[in-house]
C-alpha cells in the first residue's frame, strides 16, 4: 500500500465484512511461492519486504487478502461503475 493511504487505513475503526481497496493505492510488488496466505506472510516477514498493515495478497486465481491488527482478512478491488451519457 502506498504510504498516504497507509496511514488512513490505520487510523481507520476496524470494520468486520470484506474490505474495499483501490487499485491506486497499491504499487505492485515481487511474486512469492506459498501454499496460502498465511504461508505467503510467514516467508515474507522473514524477507526484505515484510507486510505490513494495509499491504495486499493476492492469489493466482484472484482472491485478496489484507494485513489488518488483527490478521488477513478478505478484500475486495472497488469497480467503478461503468458511467452512462445522459
Amino acid at each position: 500500500m502506498k504510504e498516504n493511504p497507509r496511514q488512513q487505513f490505520r487510523w481507520a475503526p476496524h470494520t468486520i465484512g470484506a474490505t474495499t481497496v483501490r487499485p491506486k493505492d497499491f504499487d505492485p510488488s515481487e511474486t512469492i511461492e506459498a501454499t496460502g496466505f498465511y504461508d505467503a506472510w510467514s516467508r515474507l516477514q522473514e524477507s526484505t519486504q515484510p507486510l505490513e498493515v494495509g499491504d495486499i495478497l493476492e492469489s493466482p486465481e484472484g482472491d485478496l487478502r489484507i494485513c489488518k491488527y488483527v490478521g488477513m482478512e478478505v478484500a475486495n478491488w472497488v469497480v467503478p461503475e461503468p458511467q452512462t451519457a445522459s
